[in-house]
């Protein structure tokens, strides 16, 4: 997908003219052209709205999942173990009321 044509080269573009005005076969050349970079724009921005759609579908299952760290283990996993380990390290007296 090479661009061709920038918006500087549209604007200072002069045709040559001839007998009856501007050389046909010339400006129907850089019409071609034209009509080639407008279809490549039009081609890449489906193709970003397609992988942007994409994105925000993945980011959506993606929030709807629970948090894990890089074992697996959820939140709730960890504050199970982190209690247990509480229980044993500092036994009763940790749920022992005054």
């Amino acid at each position: 997908m090479d661009i061709k044509l920038d918006t500087k080269t549209i604007l200072e573009k002069e045709f040559k003219t001839g007998l009856r005005g501007y050389n046909q076969e010339e400006v129907d050349l850089f019409l071609d052209a034209v009509i080639q970079d407008y279809q490549t724009f039009k081609e890449k921005i489906s193709q970003l709205e397609t992988e942007n759609e994409r994105m925000k579908a993945e980011l959506s299952q993606a929030k709807k999942r629970p948090v894990t760290n890089n074992t697996g283990a959820t939140n709730f996993d960890i504050l199970k173990r982190i209690s247990n380990l509480e229980k044993h390290v500092f036994g009763s007296k940790l749920f022992e009321q005054d």
